[in-house]
């Protein structure tokens, strides 16, 4: 008889189920395993381990390829102890040439990602939203994909190719390279930086695979509703950095607040209980855990 637990799908196989449904699966972002905790408490399907976050919470750097695998790892690691969720890991160019998207995969993959995604600038990266972005050759690219899908262990370690074309070849070249990566065995692609409604459309209506769309607060790509991207035809919609702008603001306003007054209250409304703080790191787990073996 089959258990319910031998036929359960992994978490990069429901990831991959809910992508082809084209329904515009929300996805929010995280820069550490706290954020992506609370991501999961608030019912989100799947996390995205953001390199931007990372650099900018990390080393207080912004996004221009600051970090290295060892850092990815380590976060990798620490998110996959701390939720259940699908995790996308954004390894940006794979730190290096087709050998190191091998390893970069081996890595985090053992690490605990369902996903990585790689993208086709020239290394160091920038911010899919900044300007002056270069990209490689497509051969090269393709090159990097087939390594990434011959280094993974299980067939469910999703492969999400990303192309930065569009803001340096223009559209009908990034649609060109996308398509490319698909063939050459990306489950996902994901054209960085659209700028208009119509070539949000173009996306969805030319490439055959799963989509991705990266909406960026104060970006470069139309901000729409869940709903409209779903019409659309869209697999994912992916809030990167959403939790780490609202945490700037907050951490802003609490922080002007206590200059300006002296004190900072538990009931000013901007913060949040010390209950809840140890709530979301698991304290009262913990005490338990401490009177079963004390």
């Amino acid at each position: 008889m089959t258990s319910a637990n031998s036929t359960k799908l992994r978490p990069g196989a429901v990831l991959l189920q809910k992508a082809q449904l084209r329904r515009g699966l929300l996805v929010a972002g995280a820069a550490n395993a706290l954020s992506a905790r609370l991501i999961q408490q608030l019912g989100f399907e799947a996390v995205y381990l953001s390199g931007a976050g990372i650099t900018n919470t990390f080393y207080g750097l912004p996004d221009l390829g600051f970090i290295g695998l060892s850092d990815l790892v380590q976060h990798t690691a620490a998110t996959r102890d701390a939720v259940d969720l699908p995790i996308i890991v954004d390894a940006d160019t794979g730190f290096g040439n087709a050998l190191n998207v091998r390893q970069t995969v081996r890595a985090l993959e053992r690490a605990g990602a369902n996903a990585i995604q790689l993208e086709d600038q020239v290394s160091p990266k920038k911010c899919g939203h900044f300007a002056g972005k270069l990209v490689i050759a497509k051969d090269e690219m393709l090159g990097k994909i087939k390594a990434a899908v011959d280094a993974r262990e299980q067939r469910d370690f999703l492969i999400i190719a990303r192309t930065d074309a569009r803001a340096v070849n223009g559209m009908d070249d990034a649609l060109e390279r996308a398509a490319a990566f698909a063939e050459c065995g990306a489950d996902i692609t994901f054209v960085e930086a659209p700028a208009s409604i119509e070539e949000l459309r173009r996306i969805t209506r030319e490439l055959a695979c799963p989509q991705i769309v990266n909406v960026v607060i104060g970006g470069n790509t139309p901000t729409l509703p869940q709903t409209e991207f779903a019409n659309m035809g869209f697999g994912l919609v992916l809030y990167a950095n959403a939790a780490l702008q609202g945490a700037v603001h907050g951490m802003t306003k609490a922080l002007q607040h206590l200059q300006q007054h002296g004190e900072l209250l538990e009931n000013s409304g901007l913060v949040a209980t010390f209950e809840q703080r140890q709530a979301l790191v698991q304290k009262p787990l913990f005490d338990v855990l401490d009177g079963r073996y004390v």
